[in-house]
């Protein structure tokens, strides 16, 4: 189904970039997440307009298993913790999260990945015309964006409810740090205003 193959290649997607910006990397586990991240951005397009084309399908899931091999290593970090919070408070789907969620950590994260990203923006040749290390990151994290908006992917979570969110913060602050090699660490209140940035307003009856 499209949308299923949408949010499992952004989950792939988040295990490869979270895999390769965290301070516990290696050669081994940035190469197998580069080669994760090439394939998703040749390839996640096609597996979801095509749901047929084998070929497409099978780069999928050879990328989500060098996404495996990186943070299997070299773990995730406040993408997944955010959305393990959701998941285990809502039942939000784990793909479904991570893909929402995954730009907004990434523009959080701020300096302390734009040499990171701006690698990953080299590697699936985004931003070519760009020259600081910043640009390219902002435009792999506008590529990620644009992304999920082609695939129905929603850029905020319905069901967050704001009393909540305290606690949810609290959560993902326990289970990142210090478990996850993060390349910052963010305090409960940061990761509080992420949770307002991703969680959609109730409309007013």
């Amino acid at each position: 189904p499209p949308f299923i193959t949408a949010t499992t290649g952004m989950d792939a997607l988040t295990h490869a970039v979270e895999a390769y910006i965290g301070n516990s990397s290696t050669i081994d586990t940035r190469k197998d997440a580069l080669k994760a991240v090439r394939l998703i951005f040749e390839n996640i397009d096609d597996a979801y307009t095509h749901g047929d084309d084998v070929t497409a399908r099978r780069n999928m899931l050879h990328a989500s298993f060098y996404a495996g091999c990186a943070f299997t290593k070299s773990y995730v970090g406040y993408v997944h913790a955010i959305a393990h919070s959701l998941g285990g408070e809502y039942g939000i789907p784990h793909g479904l999260a991570n893909a929402v969620i995954l730009p907004y950590v990434l523009e959080a994260y701020g300096s302390s990945v734009y040499m990171s990203l701006a690698e990953l923006a080299d590697i699936v040749k985004i931003g070519q015309d760009l020259e600081s290390d910043q640009e390219k990151a902002n435009a792999f994290i506008a590529e990620i964006r644009a992304m999920n908006r082609r695939m129905g992917i929603p850029d905020k979570l319905e069901g967050i409810r704001e009393d909540d969110i305290d606690m949810l913060a609290k959560r993902a602050a326990k289970e990142a740090n210090p478990l996850y090699p993060v390349p910052r660490i963010m305090r409960k209140d940061q990761l509080k205003e992420i949770y307002y940035q991703i969680r959609a307003q109730e409309e007013r009856k």
